[in-house]
């Protein structure tokens, strides 16, 4: 049972959580949060690594998930000054009392997720395509005061500044999440294509080696899951209890368009050409389809992932894909690259269960997965176990935006705090610490 919680930071009771469990909230946007070099924290957190320090402290690299032309924030030279996202890097204990804060990355879009990498570093995903070689985005915005064309991977070091330069041969899409795996130096890619089909990727770095050599370079080769003898898979659609399919890969040919366009031209948009291209080279050699693919964790020899929409009913797989495409609460998928199989761990029977499923970490090896929510009848964290079993582990309970969603679940190295965003225009960071082990997590 989930009770409210005093929040140690002030004794607001911000979350619900079991009996035995504690936090403190921190960096809170309602006021402006001033970083160290000078900088107003942008708002809108989202994925989040956790990385050890000395004196048992953690260093936390967080996305700001913000989208729209406008000054970039922060010193430095950024990638792009006309771009608004990126990425904080925050030193905290495992109490989470902030000791210092900082501007790792800027001058990026819509920094969604991202991964952990074992080499201590993070990877941040751009959620976005936009650039001044597209029309307007989504929201309408014009993108003609970009510089940079977005939609990239960038490496960002625990504790110091990223590369401004983004690892393009990984892609040009709607990235998600990442997740590396040190056996067979595969960095794995979630797409996050809201109305339109996504697909999952793997990114083959120039040199890898069956164990990590220190970081993502670019160069490599990217490509897409598809399952054997069954070309364009409608995976997004209601599976049957445990369904498991033998899987390939596709090279993707052209990974990294940038659009020709000038101002008053027609254009490609974040609806149409520029949005699809990279998934289309893969769907046209048989790529599977999924609904939303958000979180991923690799553990234990598995890629973990969610698919946020998936468990609808069956979607048409040729002709134009309408919008709102994948109509379920939520899928859970594993898939096993030794065995070149992907699995169905879990599906939502709807959302009073599990509401849209996202961001997923574990705290231990083996361990069950947390999983944030993003849905829109109160959020929670939630537990899924080894064995299939959902529980919860925290609900939103912060005044007037019980929807926001949680996000950038990770543990600190030792596994004594879950640090989480809520993410809102008004955003804040929470570390929650007691008895896991109770939990199973």
């Amino acid at each position: 049972m989930l009770n409210p919680v005093p929040d140690e930071r002030d004794g607001e009771a911000r979350l619900l959580l079991p009996e035995g469990f504690h936090y403190r909230s921190f960096h809170d946007t309602a006021t402006p949060v001033i970083l160290d070099d000078g900088t107003t924290l942008p708002a809108r957190h989202d994925g989040m690594a956790a990385f050890g320090a000395r004196n048992g402290k953690v260093w936390l690299v967080r996305n700001h998930e913000v989208n729209g032309p406008g000054p970039a924030f922060g010193p430095g030279t950024p990638y792009d000054p006309m771009a608004r996202g990126g990425t904080t890097s925050v030193l905290v204990d495992q109490f989470g009392v902030v000791d210092r804060a900082f501007t790792s990355l800027n001058g990026t879009q819509m920094n969604c997720a991202g991964g952990r990498m074992p080499w201590g570093s993070w990877i941040t995903c751009e959620e976005t395509v936009n650039g001044p070689d597209v029309g307007p985005d989504f929201t309408g915005a014009s993108n003609t005061t970009l510089t940079q064309p977005h939609g990239f991977i960038y490496e960002v070091p625990a504790g110091g500044q990223g590369s401004r330069d983004p690892i393009t041969a990984a892609g040009r899409f709607l990235h998600e999440a990442a997740a590396f795996d040190p056996g067979e130096g595969v960095l794995y890619l979630t797409e996050d294509n809201f109305g339109f089909p996504s697909g999952l990727y793997r990114y083959l770095s120039p040199g890898r080696r069956r164990e990590h050599d220190g970081g993502i370079r670019d160069g490599g080769r990217l490509q897409m899951l598809a399952v054997r003898g069954r070309p364009g898979a409608e995976l997004a659609a209601a599976q049957d209890p445990g369904a498991r399919y033998r899987v390939t890969w596709v090279d993707i040919d052209d990974p990294a368009r940038v659009f020709p366009y000038t101002p008053g031209q027609t254009a490609p948009t974040t609806n149409d050409q520029a949005l699809r291209h990279v998934g289309d080279q893969g769907r046209s050699q048989g790529a599977a389809r999924f609904s939303r693919l958000e979180g991923a964790v690799f553990d234990r020899g598995t890629l973990w992932f969610t698919s946020t929409q998936g468990g609808g009913a069956a979607e048409a797989s040729d002709g134009p894909i309408a919008d709102g495409y994948g109509n379920g609460s939520g899928q859970v998928w594993a898939y096993h690259p030794r065995s070149a199989t992907l699995r169905l761990a879990y599906q939502s029977p709807g959302p009073d269960v599990l509401d849209l499923p996202d961001n997923v970490t574990v705290r231990r090896r083996g361990g069950a997965l947390v999983i944030c929510e993003d849905g829109t009848n109160g959020n929670y964290l939630r537990g899924l176990s080894p064995s299939g079993q959902l529980f919860d582990i925290a609900k939103n309970n912060l005044a007037g935006q019980l929807n926001d969603e949680f996000a950038g679940a990770t543990f600190g190295p030792d596994g004594h705090t879950l640090y989480v965003n809520i993410q809102a225009s008004r955003a804040l960071s929470l570390a929650i610490w007691g008895p896991w082990q109770r939990l199973g997590v």
